[in-house]
């Protein structure tokens, strides 16, 4: 049975994403001991995160053996959390971002350390996503020019009842704005297409949501072979949008993340609806994402979601950040 040989997890962090992790582990495992530590130093009491019990800072947390741990806290301290961890041999799964700069996942050079590492791009786990990626895999719509992904929602209404302003997503101190925190498209578009050698971006805020962060990222991305992919990221929508297409020599492929399906359109006029699930319960991802990771530590699969496909991520993000500072098209970096 998986999991069974768990006897205790570490989740670092106490926001949304923290619980949510938190929440899943001992549904999934209630004989395992979840541990919390606050990412901010404060002790926590465990029922206002919902975890077994908690321990005043990681160094105490790590002195109860954890088989793994989940680090949940703020992105501009995920690598110092993890590489804490990783020294102490314990495997680590990384919420995404990474990190905040590439500059910074280089200087901590996590690959020194020889414990397991995963990032937390849950995308990836639905099958939806992976509908998508081997329709592409397969050339079912030939060859891919353009591909287009959108993803927009009015930033207030993502947690009702508390004040969005002082939430992660909007503080730049925090590693706020919607490149970072949007980043799962540039993940799967990674994962689809990867590796891009170019970016144009702009980043910029239209200033009513009283905010220090962008609210909106427009990118084109280009592969050596020509193809380009139309990003856009914001905010701002008061109606939520999130859609992917490709258009091929043959057809063109639509994924509604919303709705949750895929759509087939081929070059004869004929449509097909490949995939459909409106009742997918969208915490069956980070499920999935969990037993993929202890599948992971266990050394029974890979983890695709891994510290260098992560670093590519950052990679487009620093490439786009210096795009729109220059209004000039940017090399990506080539890993070292």
């Amino acid at each position: 049975m998986i999991g069974a040989a768990l006897k205790k997890v570490l989740v670092v962090g106490s926001g949304s994403i923290a619980k949510r992790h938190i929440t899943n582990l001992r549904n999934l495992f209630p004989h395992v001991s979840v541990i919390c530590v606050g990412a901010s130093g404060r002790m926590l009491d465990p029922a206002e995160v919902g975890a077994s019990k908690t321990a005043s800072d990681i160094a105490t947390a790590i002195g109860q053996k954890p088989d793994f741990a989940v680090v949940a806290s703020p992105a501009p301290y995920h690598l110092s959390h993890a590489d804490e961890l990783l020294a102490a041999n314990i495997p680590v799964l990384i919420e995404k971002p990474l990190c905040t700069s590439v500059r910074e996942c280089e200087d901590m050079d996590l690959r020194r350390h020889t414990a397991g590492i995963g990032v937390a791009y849950n995308l990836r786990f639905m099958p939806a996503a992976q509908t998508v990626k081997k329709l592409l895999d397969d050339g079912v719509v030939g060859p891919i020019s353009t591909a287009f992904a959108e993803v927009g929602q009015f930033l207030p209404d993502w947690r009702p009842g508390s004040d969005y302003r002082k939430g992660v997503s909007a503080r730049s101190e925090l590693g706020g704005g919607a490149l970072l925190e949007l980043s799962h498209e540039l993940d799967y578009l990674n994962w689809f297409f990867g590796p891009f050698f170019r970016a144009l971006g702009v980043i910029r805020s239209a200033g009513n949501l009283e905010i220090d962060v962008e609210d909106t990222v427009d990118v084109l991305l280009q592969k050596r072979g020509g193809q380009l992919v139309h990003v856009h990221l914001d905010f701002l929508q008061r109606h939520p949008s999130r859609h992917f297409k490709a258009v091929g020599a043959t057809g063109t492929i639509k994924w509604d993340l919303i709705a949750n399906k895929v759509v087939l359109f081929r070059s004869d006029g004929s449509t097909e609806q490949v995939y459909a699930d409106p009742n997918y319960d969208r915490n069956q991802m980070y499920i999935d994402q969990m037993i993929a990771f202890i599948d992971f530590v266990k050394g029974a699969a890979d983890f695709e979601s891994s510290l260098d496909s992560s670093m590519e991520v950052m990679r487009l993000v620093e490439s786009i950040r210096i795009s729109s500072e220059q209004s000039a098209w940017t090399e990506v970096e080539e890993p070292l």
